[in-house]
């Protein structure tokens, strides 16, 4: 007997796995088309209207079966009994079937990364995955209080499921590659705002930068990270838009040793986690000319930041650090600063400074 049960279980499955929602869907709409109006040629004029029928339908062909409504005639009885329980209880089994396999697959897709994300618009897409340094990288992100509230798209190639599932702030693809166009469509590559190119290895990074300077749109900021300094300087000749940094492990060991606490500084620099960090804010289009100087002592006054420079694009060339107080200063430049948290450009007030 339960090698019958299995098999009789196993055939079910396999008819509900093969009926599509639209199926589903008509068979409901034509079963309850088909008791409205066998009721209504039996007389049950209580049961007919639109949306008392609806009503009753749903809880009696769920067997929940309230009472409050019910067949009142003799032929409303054997129609309620012979066609509406039992067709309508099939029904009912199969759309529960098919609700519970398509939340099975949209979970299963979410964690083998399989989902398409190219209605995303404004987000951050994290190329490549590393066991430690991605999620510390995550964490930075989302320890900014104040950073614009954008999706988080961890790209991948590995053979691995979502690692961060947990997490609601992080959506998961798996592609085949990082430089096929038609998989990059997948991540919105030409809506995202900011991307990290961290790849398994330097050629890794080095072709999807290449690859993908040209998709994105115009003031997407791409960073990538290297571990060899020669691929930086081939990927500058050709990609402006991207922001190449590498391991500067010898010159933190060498500033650590003269100057001692060098490495403490570079990390309360760089991490959001705790103490000062250094941010970067745009000055808005059409402000008249500022001198540094007066910058400086405004953020200091009132924001209790500090400047470090003046960058006149998003990769940050030719970055003045540290200039003389009166240094000029136009829209579009971008200061970089230290503070506790980040200054948003609408609590400045730009136009007094531009006086």
């Amino acid at each position: 007997m339960p090698f019958i049960f299995r098999r009789f279980f196993l055939l079910v499955r396999s008819h509900i796995d093969q009926v599509s929602w639209q199926a589903v869907a008509l068979a409901t709409l034509l079963h309850m088309a088909l008791i409205w109006l066998l009721l209504v040629f039996a007389g049950e004029s209580s049961l007919t209207p639109a949306s008392t029928f609806v009503y009753y339908y749903i809880v009696t062909t769920s067997t929940v079966g309230y009472g409050d409504f019910s067949a009142s005639t003799d032929l409303g009885r054997w129609i309620v009994a012979l066609l509406q329980i039992p067709f309508g209880l099939a029904l009912f089994g199969v759309l529960l079937g098919k609700t519970g396999q398509t939340v099975t697959y949209l979970i299963r897709r979410a964690m083998t990364g399989d989902k398409s994300f190219s209605h995303f618009n404004n987000h951050i897409i994290i190329f490549g995955w590393h066991q430690t340094r991605t999620k510390k990288m995550i964490d930075y992100i989302l320890a900014d209080q104040k950073r614009a509230d954008r999706r988080i798209l961890l790209a991948v190639t590995e053979q691995m499921e979502h690692p961060f599932l947990t997490n609601e702030h992080v959506d998961f693809a798996r592609l085949s590659s990082f430089t096929d166009c038609e998989q990059l469509e997948r991540v919105a590559i030409k809506y995202a705002d900011k991307i990290i190119i961290d790849g398994q290895d330097d050629d890794q990074t080095f072709t999807t930068a290449l690859r993908i300077s040209k998709l994105v749109k115009e003031g997407c900021h791409i960073s990538a990270h290297f571990n060899d300094e020669s691929k930086v300087e081939m990927l500058l000749e050709h990609c402006h838009n991207v922001e190449c940094s590498s391991a500067k492990s010898a010159e933190i060991l060498v500033r650590s040793m003269q100057d001692p606490g060098s490495s403490r500084v570079q990390e309360e620099l760089l991490s959001t986690l705790h103490g000062d960090t250094q941010f970067s804010l745009a000055i808005p289009a059409g402000l008249a000319q500022m001198e540094f100087g007066k910058l400086f002592h405004h953020f200091k006054h009132d924001h209790d930041a500090i400047l470090l420079g003046v960058a006149h694009n998003l990769s940050a060339k030719n970055m003045d650090l540290n200039p003389p107080l009166n240094y000029p200063v136009n829209s579009g430049d971008i200061l970089h600063y230290i503070a506790i948290d980040r200054v948003l450009s609408d609590e400045v007030n730009w136009q007094e400074l531009a006086k």
